[in-house]
Order: C-alpha cells, then sequence, then structure tokens
C-alpha cells in the first residue's frame, strides 16, 4: 500500500540533458553532409555536364541509404549499443564524402547511397533519438525536440560556410574537407558520452506504458505503423523541396547563391527556436496532435512560396516554413512512444520514419526533375502543397478517431 502511494520516481538527471547536448552535437555536425551537396548543386552540375537533377539525385541517395539502413542500424544498436553503432557510422560518412569528392557522377551517388547514407546516417538520426528518449520519461517531448533540432543547426551553421568554401576551394575540396572534419569530431564525443541508458523505474513515467494504448485508435499495430509510414512521407517531400533548392531557385530569380544561402539558414535557424516550442507543447497535448499543427502550419507557408519573389517576402515565408515543419519530425517520434511499447521502440522508429527519408529523397530529385522540365519552380512547388494535403488527411483522421473513441468511452 506504502509502495503504491510514493510519489512517482523519474529516469531523468542531469546526466540524461548531457547525453541529449552531445546527440544534438553530433546530428548536428552528420547532418552537414548532405548539405554540401545542395549548397553546391550548380556548380557541381556544371562541373560534371549534367543537369540539376543528378546531384539532387545524389543527395535524395543520402536519404534513401540512411532511411533504409536506419530499421537495421535501431535494432542493431539496442544490441550492441549505440555508442559503437555511432563511432563506427561516423567514421563511414567521412569516408563517404572523400568517396563523393573524388570523381564523376557515378562517384558521388555511390558514396552518398553507400557510405554517408546506409554505413553512415543510417546510424544517426533513428538511433540517437531512440536512444535519447531511453533517458527521459517526463519531459520526453523536450528532449526530443532539442536532439532532433541538429538539422536545423547544421542548417543555420553550414551554409554560409560551404558557400564560402566552394567560392575559394571548389566543391570537391570543400566535400573532402568537411568530410575528415566530421569523422575526427564524431567519433571521439560518441567513444566519451554515449553510454548505456538506465533501466525504466518501477511505479515511474515510463513503467505504466505508452500514454495512449492501441485500443485507443482501434486499429493493428500495423496498421497505424503504415499510416503513420505515408503520412510522414508525404510530409517530408513537402519539407525536402525548398530545402534542396532553395540556393538555386534564388540563383534563377537573380538573388545570387549567397542569399540563397542565407534564406536557407533562416528557414533552419527559425525551425530550431521552434522546436524547441513544439517539445514543450507536445509534452501537453501529444505527438498526434503535434504533427497535426505542424503540418497546417508547413502547408500554409509552402504555399507562400508560389507568391513571392522578393527577397524580403522569401526570408518571412521560409521563417514561416520552419515554423511550421519543425514541429513535424519529432511529433512521429513521440507517436510511436506513446502507442508502442518502449520494447519496440528500437524498430518501430526507424521503421516509421523511413517512409520519410524516402520522401525527402522523393521531394528532392522531384523538384530537380519538374525544374528541368518546365524550366521554373512554380510547379514542384506546387506539387510540395499537394503532398502536404495528402499528410493533413491522414494525422486529422487519426487524431478525429482517437477523439471519436475516448468520447464513446466516457459516455459509455
Amino acid at each position: 500500500m506504502a509502495s503504491s502511494l510514493a510519489p512517482a520516481r523519474s529516469v531523468e538527471s542531469r546526466r540524461s540533458w548531457i547525453v541529449a547536448t552531445v546527440a544534438l552535437c553530433i546530428l548536428g555536425l552528420s547532418y552537414g553532409a548532405p548539405l554540401v551537396t545542395v549548397v553546391a548543386l550548380e556548380p557541381i552540375a556544371k562541373s560534371l555536364g549534367t543537369d540539376r537533377s543528378a546531384p539532387a539525385l545524389a543527395v535524395a541517395m543520402t536519404y534513401i541509404g540512411a532511411g533504409g539502413g536506419g530499421i537495421f542500424m535501431g535494432w542493431l544498436s539496442q544490441r550492441i549499443g549505440v555508442r559503437v553503432i555511432v563511432m563506427a557510422c561516423g567514421a563511414m560518412i567521412g569516408a563517404g564524402m572523400a568517396v563523393a569528392s573524388s570523381g564523376g557522377i557515378w562517384r558521388l551517388c555511390l558514396g552518398n547511397l553507400l557510405l554517408v547514407g546506409l554505413l553512415g546516417a543510417s546510424g544517426m538520426f533513428a538511433p540517437l533519438m531512440t536512444y535519447v528518449s531511453m533517458w527521459f520519461d517526463k519531459r520526453r517531448g523536450s528532449a526530443i525536440a532539442l536532439i532532433s533540432s541538429g538539422q536545423y543547426i547544421a542548417g543555420a551553421v553550414w551554409p554560409g560556410v560551404f558557400e564560402l568554401g566552394v567560392q575559394r576551394y571548389g566543391w570537391r575540396q570543400t566535400m573532402f574537407g568537411f568530410g575528415c572534419l566530421l569523422a575526427c569530431l564524431i567519433v571521439p564525443l560518441a567513444g566519451i558520452f554515449l553510454r548505456r541508458p538506465p533501466e525504466a523505474l518501477p511505479f515511474g513515467p515510463m513503467h505504466d506504458g505508452p500514454r495512449a494504448s492501441l485500443r485507443r485508435l482501434d486499429l493493428p499495430p500495423n496498421v497505424i505503423c503504415a499510416l503513420l509510414g505515408f503520412a510522414v512521407f508525404c510530409c517530408c517531400v513537402t519539407m525536402s523541396i525548398p530545402m534542396a533548392h532553395m540556393v538555386a531557385f534564388c540563383t534563377d530569380i537573380g538573388l545570387g547563391p549567397a542569399t540563397g544561402a542565407a534564406i536557407l539558414s533562416v528557414l533552419l535557424g527559425t525551425a530550431f527556436f521552434a522546436r524547441q516550442f513544439w517539445g514543450w507543447l507536445a509534452d501537453r497535448i501529444g505527438g498526434l496532435q503535434m504533427i497535426l499543427w505542424a503540418s497546417a502550419g508547413q502547408a500554409t507557408a509552402m504555399a507562400g512560396f508560389l507568391f513571392t519573389q522578393k527577397e524580403i517576402g522569401l526570408y518571412a515565408v521560409s521563417a514561416t516554413f520552419g515554423l511550421g515543419f519543425s514541429g513535424l519530425v519529432p511529433g512521429y517520434v513521440l507517436a510511436v512512444r506513446e502507442l508502442f511499447p518502449a520494447s519496440e521502440a528500437g524498430w518501430r522508429i526507424p521503421l516509421v520514419l523511413f517512409p520519410g527519408s524516402l520522401g525527402m529523397a522523393t521531394g528532392g530529385w522531384l523538384a530537380g526533375v519538374i525544374y528541368d522540365h518546365v524550366g521554373y519552380y512554380g510547379p514542384a512547388f506546387a506539387a510540395a502543397v499537394l503532398f502536404n494535403v495528402f499528410n493533413l488527411v491522414v494525422i486529422s483522421s487519426l487524431v478525429l478517431r482517437g477523439r471519436s473513441l475516448r468520447m464513446a468511452a466516457a459516455v459509455g
């Protein structure tokens, strides 16, 4: 009786936030790898004698490799530890960038697909998200929002650096040098700080299981995973198009690559700060509700790219876009943790996020193909809005289903 009245214990500690901060730094470094090609999209296409869709495909292959390999890496990290995985994958990203910078379009694509993506970035995002979620119970949403902001730190810091490097030294030297920097920093950080996570404590928030049981949606577990996977694919198609083509778009409309890199930095920098708000909100409203509101914001901002080509307008729309899309990916991680047992998180989270990697790959590549056919980005931006509408339909149906089932249970 006494134990049932005791206050709930927590696994959170000062060490939890140290681990989360280190994971944030590692992701901020690793997410810079595909941005070299994004910033140098036009110079790479010119030097290799290809259309823009070819280097855009190399970026897409990074996301495909990372997403596909993440399912296996997530499973493996629960067996041999995330520290070994991250150390090995950090070295692979560095090697992949060296290969990608050393030859023509085939080396660029294969280096990004196999080494940077499949054997490198695959061991970063999903395994680290799952790993850090095990260090938190009361403020899990805030912690997930923090570490998933590594993408935006990378986007705020690296585009300007890469633009300067490409102008002064060329894209090959910039890519090779950044690969060496990644390997030299990620490997020791992981080796020193990424220790075994604490076990869930009895009578604590994690002991009671998911906040929202599978019965609340009244759907088979794999159907829920499939719907979440389709939703994340659609929203990531939308997400990737301005991210992958902003520099080239600004160059086309006469603003120049430096302005494009600055606008991309504003987009991703805004997303970093906004994601902390989404994390705070997610601890109160849950993952699915967070996805719904963030997706609506992203769709609204994406439509704004169709109506402005002025510098001030693009800064404003990009900041609004960052505000919306920053809540999406951590929302899916939290939704999985809320809907499924912690023991399944290692493979459920990367399984749901894998279609998001395909969406990031599809969006960047599709926008390049559309541009090559019509000569401007308007139709690609319109396609991005359409994919976001598909996402809203799926997520809103899940949210409404959950509400109706809860209301029926309360009445009954």
